[in-house]
């Protein structure tokens, strides 16, 4: 067992038996590159990546491989979900030397960190063009050995493209206007598959920013084009392979154009997003469908995702058994020896076929509406329905026989926070009690267990561990959830958290030259500091926080958080003009600085019923640019929200001001007055 054995990472724990002499990321490995004078071997990828799984095999777990690796280099494994900021330099270096990423990662680094050699997947003999793992073990070391000046001439350049201390792409707030809001839409129509859903071919990513900016387009503006990408996109994934038509939840992404053969991998943060975006979704259709598929989500996170203490865990791998998928597919013989007679209507709904459309097995999908169905099956669709919930619950009583794939069970608090803001906007908007205390078990449980004594976050927890200097993306993510949970709650502690939060991120995170960075100026020293602003998986921090810091401006009149979230998104003004779709989270904040918030401050018991009326008005449709804020009495004062400073009832009934830029229309108690207050509103910011 190797130095692994040691580490809370389940990715990194799945390497300590590798005869590969590995070493977490931290000094202890650069201390012993420098003393040895070697070069560093840093090997990255995640405990769900696939690819990572067959080089481990092939590779890192056969000793004549292995002996290679200790012989010539130091030997570094980084969990990527762990390490974003380590993940995030050397990604942008193979790129530079490459032109393209991915995982597992494997760069050849100087002993003080710089990189001069990378690239991703290496097979352990020559193949389509590639050369063997240890053939490139052995070139690196020559170069390294006798070519030294040349390996750091090529490292030195190399670590100056990587900087990020000044971005130098420039911007200007007056482009942040109404017209680029519009044009982005005629972009995203552009790429849109108008058949299928969803941007671009094969493979296919949900990309949820994307979709709720144009969501948030059509409450803007009612353009249907908008909302057409939207539902017909979530129509089709919900129906597809990405969709677990089982268990609920959704895979990663699909290899096809058409939503049908996923990688299998099911991620916390993908989940977080989806579920929020189907909520979202059905705010502003109101089609129970999507619905549906939010709870089911919701429900496959409360049942297979979350720990005791609350937390959520992180991912479950796409392979079980050695194979990729074996949990998820079926064969038409199994079913119909599980059904029996329903089972034809399994065969039918879920377009099952005896050669099936994977590997010889079926990987459910829908596709057929349910009205074809039922009418081939001389159904009512009502009659369908009821027979299609006792068979999912059959075929998951069933799956839960076989061998699961692996859960990677570390909860790492930004993607928490993600999925914290989707259960607590669910919980007001669902009338879901279950959501609400799991959401309120998940803010505690981060809180208490995921920060330092000085009130630091910290990244990553499993097993009573939590370590890690938190990053902007943990920060901004929890503040989102905090603040979605002070809106369902009106708890102020999680409110009065989620300042906090914020204003050390304007102390710690800041860029000379707006925005902010990945890391704290008291993380550890690395090569450069990173600092990314485009969107991946998970949604930039720097635009996450831009919402966050727009709304606490909203909260509070407090001019920092305005012009701090201004200058995140300046810088970004020319890039969301030509690139919105690597821009999605952007693109939102820019459509809540550009439109304004709408404030609403409501004094009353929040469990009177007159008052619950009130806040359905303002809370179950979809108001994407709504901060809304309750005192149960008056407040003769100053409050600790100060949108509810001197606020008090109107004639002893539970009232409600709506206000812009702290500047409120006449108090009113009735939910008719809400409403046309709120379309007012909406008119002032379209």
């Amino acid at each position: 067992m190797n130095r692994l054995q040691y580490e809370t990472s389940p990715y990194l724990r799945q390497h300590a038996g590798n005869p590969v002499d590995w070493y977490p990321w931290g000094e202890e490995a650069l201390e012993r590159a420098r003393a040895d004078d070697k070069p560093i071997l840093l090997s990255v990828g995640y405990s769900a990546c696939h690819w990572c799984h067959v080089m481990a095999h092939e590779s890192f777990e056969d000793p004549a491989t292995a002996k290679l690796m200790n012989d010539l280099y130091v030997n570094v494994k980084v969990d990527r979900e762990e390490r974003p900021d380590v993940d995030d330099i050397y990604m942008q270096a193979v790129q530079a030397m490459t032109g393209q990423g991915g995982w597992p990662m494997t760069v050849f680094l100087l002993p003080d960190g710089r990189p001069f050699y990378g690239g991703t997947y290496f097979p352990p003999e020559p193949r389509h063009g590639m050369p063997s793992f240890r053939q490139i073990l052995l070139g690196v070391a020559d170069a390294y050995n006798n070519r030294r000046e040349e390996v750091e001439r090529a490292a030195e350049q190399l670590t100056q493209t990587l900087n990020r201390d000044i971005l130098g792409i420039g911007g200007d707030e007056t482009a942040l206007t109404r017209e680029l809001l519009d044009s982005a839409i005629d972009n995203f129509a552009r790429n849109f598959d108008s058949t299928h859903g969803g941007f671009a071919g094969a493979p296919k990513f949900p990309n949820p920013m994307n979709l709720e900016y144009l969501l948030r387009s059509y409450e803007r503006t009612g353009d249907r084009r908008a909302l057409d990408m939207v539902t017909l996109t979530l129509r089709k994934m919900a129906r597809g392979g990405i969709y677990d038509q089982i268990g609920g939840g959704f895979h990663r992404y699909s290899v096809d154009a058409i939503w049908l053969v996923p990688h299998f991998e099911k991620m916390l943060y993908d989940n977080a997003q989806l579920s929020r975006l189907y909520l979202h979704a059905y705010q502003a259709t109101g089609d129970a469908f999507f619905r549906q598929i939010a709870e089911e989500v919701y429900d496959y996170i409360l049942r297979e995702m979350t720990s005791p203490e609350g937390g959520f865990y992180s991912t479950t791998d796409a392979d079980s058994e050695g194979e990729e998928g074996k949990f998820f597919v079926w064969s038409k013989t199994e079913l119909e020896e599980l059904l029996g007679e329903d089972a034809a209507i399994a065969i039918e709904y879920w377009g099952v076929t005896p050669r099936g459309n994977f590997e010889g097995r079926n990987i459910l999908h829908v596709p057929n509406e349910k009205a074809v169905v039922a009418e081939r099956l001389g159904l009512s669709i009502e009659e369908l329905e009821a027979k299609l919930d006792a068979i999912k619950d059959t075929l998951f009583a069933a799956r839960t026989q076989r061998v699961a794939p692996a859960l990677d069970d570390k909860i790492l608090i930004g993607w928490n926070g993600l999925m914290l803001a989707s259960l607590a906007e669910a919980a007001r908007v669902l009338d879901r009690a279950d959501y609400y205390d799991a959401a309120v078990r998940n803010a505690e449980f981060l809180l208490d267990n995921l920060r330092t004594p000085d009130g630091r976050l910290l990244r990553t927890y499993k097993d009573g561990e939590a370590k890690i200097d938190g990053f902007l993306e943990d920060y901004a993510a929890l503040v989102e959830g905090l603040l979605e949970l002070y809106q369902t709650t009106f708890d102020e502690r999680w409110f009065v958290e989620a300042r906090r939060l914020t204003d050390h991120v304007l102390a710690h995170f800041r860029a000379i030259d707006g925005g902010f960075f990945d890391v704290s100026d008291e993380h550890e020293q690395l090569i450069v500091r990173p600092r990314n602003v485009q969107d991946n998986a998970v949604p930039s921090g720097n635009s996450i926080m831009a919402k966050n810091l727009l709304r606490l401006a909203a909260y509070t009149g407090d001019a920092r958080y305005d012009e701090a979230a201004r200058g995140s998104l300046r810088l970004l003004s020319e890039a969301l003009r030509q690139y919105p779709q690597a821009f999605g989270e952007a693109m939102n904040a820019a459509d809540m600085l550009v439109r304004g918030q709408t404030e609403v401050a409501v004094v009353g018991d929040s469990e009177h019923p007159a008052t619950g009326e009130l806040l359905a008005v303002v809370q179950k449709p979809y108001r994407p640019n709504v901060v809304v804020a309750l005192s149960p009495n008056d407040v003769p004062g100053e409050a600790t929200i100060p949108l509810l400073s001197y606020r008090a009832q109107q004639n002893g009934k539970p009232t409600v001001y709506v206000c812009r830029n702290f500047a409120c229309q006449l108090p009113v108690t009735t939910p008719g007055e809400v409403e046309l207050l709120l379309k007012q509103a909406n008119t002032a910011q379209a």
